[in-house]
C-alpha cells in the first residue's frame, strides 16, 4: 500500500475528467501530476499541479507513480511502454488494443523486465473476479452480449450493417469472437477484451452487439459455464455524460483501482 500516489492520465477526454473530478470531490491521497494528450498547445483546464504533455517521453519528468490510460488504441503502445520502462505501473482502458497479441507480448516484457505491472479494471463490467476465479479451475464456455442504444452506435461499423437511425427493434449486427469484435468496434467493445483476458481468451470467447432503439442504458451480459459451474452477470449501466459509447462504470472502476492502490482496506 502506497501512502500516497502521483498520476499521470492519458486522454483529457470524458472519462478522464471525470475520474479526475472524483477523486477530487472524495479527497483520495493521490496527486494528478500529468495529463498526457495529443497536443499540448491547446489550453485544458486540467487539475491545479497537472503538467500537460504530448510525448510519451516526457513520463520520465512527471514522477509519476501510476500511468492510467483512456485515451483510445492508438495511445496504449506508446504511452505504455514509456510507462513500463520507467517502473510505473499502466492501467489500461483501451483494451481493444490488445487484439494485436505482438502490442500485449511487448509490454508485458516491459513490465516484467522493469518491475511494473499492466493493470487492467473491469471497465463497464462488474463479475471479472468471478469469471477470472473460474477460468482457473478451467471454462467450457463463456459468452458476452454488448447491448447499447442505437446511437451510441453511430460513427461505427454498425451503421453499415443495420439501419440504426430506423430501427424499430432490437439489432443483433455482429456475433463473433471477442478479438474480432474489439477489433471492428474499439470504442463500444473494448469491454469484450477485458472478459476474454479474464476468461477463455480473445478467440473462444463469443461476442454478440446490440443496437436496441429502446435501450436507455448500456448492458452487458456476461454467460460462462465450466467445472466451477454456471455464471451469469449482467449490468444495465447508465451511458458516461459526454461520451455516450462509454460507461459510467467505466470511469467508476478506474477510480476503485486507484483508491485501492492507497487504501488499508481493498475491496
Amino acid at each position: 500500500m502506497s501512502a500516497s500516489e502521483d498520476i499521470a492520465l492519458i486522454g483529457w477526454g470524458a472519462i478522464s475528467g471525470q475520474v479526475a473530478q472524483m477523486l477530487a470531490d472524495r479527497a483520495a491521497p493521490v496527486r494528478i501530476v500529468a495529463v498526457g494528450v495529443r497536443d499540448a498547445s491547446r489550453a485544458r483546464d486540467v487539475p491545479d499541479g497537472a503538467k500537460v504533455i504530448d510525448d510519451p517521453d516526457a513520463l520520465a519528468g512527471t514522477g509519476a507513480t501510476l500511468v492510467v490510460e483512456a485515451a483510445g488504441r492508438a495511445s496504449v503502445d506508446p504511452w505504455g511502454s514509456a510507462a513500463l520502462e520507467m517502473g510505473a505501473d499502466f492501467v489500461v482502458s483501451s483494451t481493444s488494443a490488445f487484439v494485436d497479441d505482438a502490442v500485449l507480448a511487448r509490454l508485458r516484457g516491459l513490465a516484467q523486465a522493469n518491475g511494473a505491472r499492466i493493470l487492467i479494471p473491469p471497465g463497464a463490467l462488474g463479475g471479472v473476479d468471478a469469471l477470472s476465479a473460474a477460468a482457473r479451475m478451467g471454462l467450457d464456455s463463456v459468452t458476452h452480449i454488448v447491448t447499447k442504444p442505437a446511437a451510441a452506435w453511430a460513427g461505427t461499423a454498425a451503421e453499415g450493417l443495420c439501419d440504426l437511425h430506423g430501427l424499430t427493434t432490437p439489432c443483433t449486427f455482429f456475433e463473433g469472437t471477442a478479438r474480432a469484435a474489439a477489433d471492428a468496434f474499439p470504442q463500444n467493445a473494448n469491454v469484450a477484451v477485458i472478459s476474454s483476458l479474464a476468461g477463455l481468451g480473445l478467440d473462444r470467447t463469443r461476442v454478440a452487439l446490440v443496437a436496441d432503439p429502446g435501450a436507455a442504458h448500456n448492458t452487458h451480459r456476461i454467460e460462462a459455464a465450466g467445472t466451477f459451474g454456471r455464471m451469469l452477470v449482467e449490468l444495465e449501466n447508465h451511458p458516461l455524460p459526454g461520451n455516450p459509447k462509454s460507461s459510467a462504470m467505466t470511469a467508476l472502476n478506474l477510480v476503485r483501482l486507484i483508491e485501492n492502490r492507497v487504501s488499508g482496506l481493498v475491496i
